[in-house]
């Protein structure tokens, strides 16, 4: 079945609009993260770790929740190669020995018929929650810098890589901005880990493949229709994309969304990063990147 087989929307129409809506999303966003800071994870700022071996299989989710109040915060937990290894990972700040026996005494209360060995302690030190800090905002820059350089190779002209960059900027940052706003809203873990971060490459990826369709279209219809205007020439190309754009979206939130509620505790704020950034890049897609595109271009005939 065809979706929207022969749409006529009037998306450049609704550019000043859409400039409204992202512009309070992203200072908005912007200001939460300033203003509350990220909620990193222990993979950022530290903390520690304990696997423990158990004579039978344990439940995770039960193993959380017992341990949540004893040390301030629910800590990360998860199998550790079989069902009865168990990682368990917290950013409380007291001493490794004293959260160990925090653990280890909630734990044998949980499960006192099922005895079990610490086999391993570690703490994640803040010398090494900086690296990856570093790191992981590095991967994130040098992934913008690659794709303004590929677009503006691929479509030679330097609207089209400002646009797609500035559009890819709107998604991270509004993600971020509502990851700091509901931290504290929902029952489920939204702290900035490596998981989080590989979420946020995976959206940019995404929002930069809807959006190269997109200008890909623009520059064919460019050439088939030379003596069309820009603007009616970009909102043809919108048009002509929108039945693609709308199928792989959602065709991949009904994938996200069935991560989101089955994937467990761990992968809930993964998939519900990645919830966000299906919808932020369609929409940045469709409303932002060609918008800025047209209006770069506007200015620089202008000039």
């Amino acid at each position: 079945m065809r979706w929207f087989e022969t749409p006529n929307f009037n998306f450049t129409g609704t550019q000043k609009m859409a400039y409204i809506l992202s512009a309070v999303l992203f200072i908005a966003s912007l200001g939460a993260i300033l203003t509350k800071g990220l909620q990193y994870g222990i993979d950022f700022k530290g903390g520690k770790e304990y696997v423990l071996d158990f004579e039978d299989p344990v439940n995770v989710v039960d193993m959380r929740s017992a341990l949540a109040e004893p040390l301030g915060a629910a800590p990360e937990i998860k199998l550790f190669g079989s069902d009865s290894e168990v990682l368990i990972r917290t950013d409380n700040e007291q001493e490794i020995a004293v959260v160990q026996n925090i653990v280890t005494s909630n734990i044998s209360e949980l499960y006192p018929d099922n005895p079990f060995t610490v086999i391993k302690t570690d703490v994640v030190g803040p010398r090494f929650a900086e690296d990856l800090k570093w790191g992981a905002l590095q991967a994130v820059i040098y992934a913008i810098v690659i794709i303004f350089i590929y677009i503006l190779i691929r479509f030679r002209n330097w609207t089209y890589s400002a646009g797609a960059v500035a559009a890819l900027i709107h998604d991270v940052v509004i993600v971020l901005g509502i990851f700091t706003i509901m931290s504290d809203l929902v029952d489920f873990s939204l702290q900035i880990d490596q998981a989080i971060i590989a979420a946020f490459l995976t959206i940019v990826g995404y929002s930069l493949n809807d959006t190269v369709v997109v200008f890909d279209r623009i520059r064919e219809n460019s050439n088939v229709h030379k003596g069309m205007e820009f603007i009616p020439m970009v909102n043809k190309s919108l048009n002509d994309t929108l039945s693609r754009t709308v199928i792989t979206s959602v065709t991949t939130l009904f994938v996200v969304t069935v991560l989101f509620i089955f994937g467990g505790e761990v992968l809930k704020g993964f998939s519900f990063a990645l919830l966000i950034g299906v919808v932020l890049g369609t929409y940045s897609s469709l409303f932002v990147a060609s918008a800025l595109v047209v209006e770069l271009e506007e200015r620089t005939k202008k000039s």
